[in-house]
């Protein structure tokens, strides 16, 4: 049998390493683009609240 190559074993660890950086990269990439759009919303029916309270309170006459 042959002894193990110790190069051959750090190679091999840290491909998962790089990979799960870039899985974790692309998730925050994806869950910034779900944070604007739900703060766009957000605030697109926070607008049309103000709006609607106001007309509600205008005197009519």
């Amino acid at each position: 049998m042959t002894k193990p190559n110790e190069e051959a074993s750090a190679m091999d660890a840290a491909a998962p390493v790089s990979t799960a950086k870039t899985d974790m990269a692309a998730a925050a990439r994806k869950s910034a683009g779900k944070a604007v759009w739900m703060g766009t919303a957000v605030g697109i029916g926070s607008a049309a609240i103000v709006a609607a309270l106001l007309y509600a309170n205008k005197k009519r006459g």
